[in-house]
């Protein structure tokens, strides 16, 4: 059975679905893989790196894509690679499911079989194929390195001749898999961290971490939590609460990464404009969901806006700063999630609909939209 990988073609995009490690891995299993020419060149993998890995590689998309089964990518594919795509092949990677979601109705309509990694279940079985994790992990991480690096002033204690230079004090929004890293990243640039969220389960985390957990104490908190461990959307009762929580610390803090974000719906807005005022000049925000509205409404997507002061980073696309990690991680989840279904006899990928993963990330299949986000079942 053969797997194609394309070249990205998303503005930005650096990463690559399939590494030399993972085409060894895939081409173990006995699947045939062929990857267009430069497709890793964003994340410094070479295309002689896929030739001894096992990969065949294309020039153009006709030729990747004629007689391939399946497609595995990034974001989501082009017009120029989908129209090559035949009906029955399928395609893996990360579709945004709840936008745009016309082309993904349009794809469905093709034949093509259709699985958004954004939706795998987060269960125990299914923590090596999670995308938005693995992802989110670096972007976290890259997050304070960027403050960092706008930060005008040296983040840990030194103590000088000269005289002694206080520790950046630095405040995490959202203590999810990303706000946890940037965490731990920002306490080991020897910054006093603070963090809040929603949810009172994750002050344990925060706290083991060594940052001081700060959230409005309510019964709503008490189910802050959906079944898949993200937050939900809070009401308007808790909100203004929580506004003049973030608001009193915010106004002492120097550097502020926000991470709050709701699968589905736009990102909730925690740092308003006159917070953003009442903030030290030379100060950072780092809005790491930007992408969806933002949690600060001054932020815009690829740019550094200065306001009263204070920067705010709005960088696309985050994880993929850190191509080379961002992809191989990435690659060995999808590779995670293809190598159950392998027929290692046979060469063939034959996928349990049964099974818990495959439904929850299957978008499309035999032309029908399959999932809710799609509008099936309404």
């Amino acid at each position: 059975m053969l797997v194609a990988v394309a070249r990205e073609r998303g503005a930005g995009e650096t990463r690559v679905a399939a590494t030399p490690d993972s085409v060894k891995r895939m081409v173990g299993l006995g699947l045939s893989v062929r990857v267009e020419a430069g497709a890793g060149a964003g994340a410094s993998f070479a295309d002689d790196a896929y030739r001894e890995a096992g990969a065949e590689v294309a020039t153009d998309p006709a030729s990747l894509l004629a007689g391939a089964d399946g497609l595995l990518t990034v974001g989501r594919p082009a017009p120029e690679i989908i129209e090559h795509l035949r009906p029955g092949a399928f395609v893996i990677g990360l579709l945004v499911p709840y936008a745009d979601t016309d082309d993904l109705r349009s794809w469905a309509g093709r034949g093509l079989t259709l699985f958004s990694m954004e939706l795998v279940p987060r269960i125990s079985r299914a923590q090596s194929m999670d995308v938005l994790s693995s992802q989110s992990n670096l972007a976290g991480y890259k997050a304070v390195i960027d403050a960092a690096a706008e930060f005008h002033r040296a983040m840990p204690m030194m103590m000088t001749a000269a005289g002694t230079i206080a520790p950046a004090k630095v405040f995490v929004l959202g203590a999810g898999v990303a706000g946890l890293q940037a965490i731990a990243t920002a306490r080991r640039l020897g910054a006093v961290v603070s963090a809040t969220d929603v949810r009172p389960a994750v002050k344990e985390q925060v706290e083991s971490l060594g940052a001081n957990f700060v959230m409005v104490d309510s019964e709503e908190t008490r189910q802050a939590e959906t079944a898949g461990g993200y937050a939900r959307e809070m009401s308007d009762d808790y909100k203004r609460k929580q506004a003049a929580l973030v608001a009193a610390t915010l106004a002492k803090q120097d550097i502020v990464i926000t991470t709050a974000l709701i699968p589905g719906r736009p990102a909730p807005v925690l740092v308003t404009e006159e917070m953003v005022e009442s903030m030290r000049p030379g100060s950072v925000i780092v809005d790491l969901a930007v992408e969806q509205g933002g949690n600060c409404p001054l932020s815009r997507p690829g740019e550094i806006v200065e306001h009263h002061g204070v920067r705010i980073m709005g960088h696309r696309n985050v994880p993929g700063r850190i191509p080379v990690d961002a992809s191989s991680l990435y690659a060995r989840n999808l590779y995670n999630f293809l190598a159950p279904f392998v027929d290692k006899a046979s060469g063939e990928v034959r996928f349990d609909w049964d099974d818990e993963i495959v439904r929850g990330s299957l978008l499309a299949r035999d032309g029908q939209a399959v999932h809710k986000a799609l509008g099936a079942g309404d």
